[in-house]
């Protein structure tokens, strides 16, 4: 099978060559015509299709076209037999051809194409006449057999099998015996295992999965092909035959003893490696694709029956198909490198209502969403946040009173603990979930520790526009021990902040190298700093995480962060806070575009120093446009420099 990996040749269909004629004859003069020295030789341009040898021009020898079905035989003669170098010999009835090409390149790559073109003349006749099957099947072997063996390996060459048992079955699928389709689908094995069926034959192969799901031929010979169809697909939008046939190949899977964990491991044996990530980039997106269009059509036809008997047999299906494909999107669940696409490809909630209150798929859902919400990656457990302004995701329709809600809130409650105690503490985010109060609240009243943690941070960055609202919060935060603990912490904060946001202390202040979150979270807490307009980190030991301290100065205008480890988290929230901001340098710091893209909030920035930092040309085309105030922009040693 090795062999039909290597493309030795390419065909050939298009070429100059000098050519000769030479007839047989028993005539004295007729044989010395023909003799090496006297042979009369032309120049044409040939032209190799289906049916037959073209010259663009025609003249002499070649005036008419040369058939396929005429052509007796083809070798490649030495320069020495035929007193010219790189020639072939076709022989037709009565005469034969020379054709003398300008390399042994050329000569072998015409000798392959024209040898290919004879081949596949005889086997389409012979397959396309054929009535008894054994003899069928017989010719398709062969056919597999040379195609996967002959020296020109190209797409047009490998079609052409799977394009001409296709029209065979078009015409003739209803009347062929399933003993005969099952050999001939065998047939074709190994040709499936590097190639891909055709969009035509996958239709018979769904049939068939359809028709006879506990055939050995859909194991043994529809899985490789399947598999190379989910590793190779780029759009099933363009081949929904293709995406339908590994629809019934999954139900028919599903069909065997122990079909859901065979469905499972099939999916396992598509991710390929246990540990590490995944080779085929697309075998995940195609795979989601077949679930998502098998759920959907599930739904489709759901509850339309009038006769209960019938509605009966449906709903035992129904509940058994539904549960392979939820089971399918479990297992993805299972891999690191799977489940953060998952997420991402289910963020948009692509089901309807319908679909989300069914009790199985909201159970299997639960397992899906916990896994994520459960993951320490901030880009996986981002994912259950809706994609846009105005949009639920699924972190509001689990909430308590939601759609999807039917455990207490309890995957809420880790999804919220995942969300506040990560990435998820800044002010947007606790301005998108005011709409929830009224979950946090009773989920505050049964002393669950996110909701509390929520609710205090709400109340801390003032995020309650009612204050009815706000009283509620307290009231609720006041009824539970844990509650009160944390209520009375946030009292001594905003009390803390009260003093250090007095108007006093120094404009100006910079703190020694190797100063870290620590240090400037106990330098701050010695005093008021309501003056401070100028703040300089640079070549500190500082992160992220100093960035709760940094929104509490309120006249803060020049802020410099050099060569710190100050990232994305802290950019974004500084962006949401400190809006007088004038002035601020991040050279040298490991911000991304993710966090950069925040500072468009920072209306009156005038200076920006973003040199020798991961800024991209678009990033930096875009800030340009929302950052009317700004005047000086250092982008050296950055992606955005090197492409100006």
């Amino acid at each position: 099978m090795s062999s039909a990996l290597v493309c030795a040749w390419r065909s050939e269909t298009d070429g100059r060559c000098q050519l000769s004629k030479v007839i047989y004859t028993n005539n004295i003069i007729g044989k010395l015509l023909s003799s090496k020295l006297l042979r009369k030789w032309e120049f044409h341009r040939i032209v190799l299709t289906a049916e037959e040898i073209i010259s663009k021009t025609p003249r002499g020898w070649m005036e008419q076209p040369v058939s396929i079905t005429q052509i007796e035989d083809i070798h490649i003669i030495g320069h020495k037999s035929a007193g010219q170098k790189y020639c072939l010999r076709i022989i037709l009835p009565g005469f034969y051809l020379l054709l003398q090409f300008p390399s042994d390149y050329s000569r072998l790559q015409w000798f392959h194409s024209i040898t290919w073109m004879r081949n596949r003349q005889r086997f389409e006749k012979v397959l396309r006449k054929c009535r008894r099957p054994e003899v069928m099947i017989k010719e398709v072997i062969n056919m597999v057999e040379y195609v996967l063996h002959t020296p020109l390996q190209e797409p047009q060459v490998w079609n052409f099998p799977l394009e001409i048992v296709s029209e065979i079955l078009h015409e003739q699928y209803d009347l062929l015996p399933k003993p005969f389709l099952e050999n001939l689908f065998v047939a074709l094995g190994p040709l499936l295992e590097v190639k891909q069926p055709s969009p035509e034959l996958c239709e018979f192969f769904s049939k068939h999965c359809r028709n006879s799901p506990r055939s050995k031929v859909i194991l043994e010979m529809f899985t490789p092909a399947v598999k190379k169809i989910l590793k190779h697909n780029t759009d099933f939008g363009k081949y929904p035959r293709m995406r339908v046939f590994v629809q019934d190949y999954v139900m028919a899977l599903n069909c065997q003893n122990d079909g859901v964990g065979i469905v499972c491991n099939f999916v396992r044996s598509m991710h390929g490696t246990k540990v590490g990530d995944c080779p085929f980039p697309r075998v995940l997106n195609n795979v989601v694709s077949v679930c998502l269009a098998g759920v959907y059509s599930l739904f489709e036809g759901y509850g339309r029956s009038e006769d209960k008997e019938e509605i009966t047999t449906k709903e035992a299906d129904f509940l058994c198909c539904l549960e392979c494909y939820l089971k399918m999107l479990e297992t993805m669940t299972e891999f690191d490198d799977w489940r953060h696409s998952v997420g991402l490809l289910l963020q948009s909630i692509p089901f309807s209502d319908q679909v989300l209150i069914h009790p199985l798929f909201r159970r299997s859902l639960n397992v899906i969403l916990l896994r994520v919400a459960t993951d320490d990656r901030c880009e996986v457990h981002q994912t259950l946040l809706a994609l846009r302004d105005g949009k639920d995701g699924w972190f509001e329709i689990f909430c308590p009173g939601g759609i999807c809600c039917d455990d207490d809130g309890e995957l809420f409650a880790i999804m919220l603990e995942k969300l506040i105690g990560c990435c998820c503490r800044r002010k947007k985010f606790l301005k998108g979930i005011g709409k929830l109060t009224g979950a946090l609240m009773l989920l505050a009243l049964r002393e669950n520790r996110a909701a509390i943690e929520a609710l205090c941070c709400m109340l801390e960055f003032d995020t309650i526009e009612l204050n009815e609202t706000k009283y509620q919060a307290v009231a609720a935060l006041r009824s539970t021990e844990v509650g009160r603990k944390l209520y009375a912490k946030l009292c001594e904060r905003l009390i803390a902040l009260k003093e250090l946001q007095q108007k006093g202390g120094p404009r100006k202040l910079s703190l020694p190298s190797r100063s870290t979150d620590a240090d400037l979270a106990r330098l701050l807490s010695t005093g008021s700093f309501g003056n401070l307009e100028c703040l300089s980190l640079a070549f500190t030991h500082v992160t992220s995480a100093c960035a709760y301290e940094l929104i509490k100065l309120p006249s803060l205008r020049y802020l410099n962060l050099w060569a710190t480890q100050f990232g994305d988290h802290g950019v974004q929230t500084i962006s949401e806070h400190l809006h007088r901001l004038q002035v601020l340098n991040l050279c040298e710091t490991p911000v991304t575009d993710k966090g950069l893209l925040c500072l468009s909030s920072l209306k009156q920035l005038r200076k920006l120093n973003l040199n020798s930092t991961a800024l991209t040309a678009d990033t930096f085309e875009g800030l340009k446009e929302k950052l009317p105030a700004l005047q000086e922009c250092d982008i050296r040693y950055t992606d955005a420099w090197d492409s100006l």
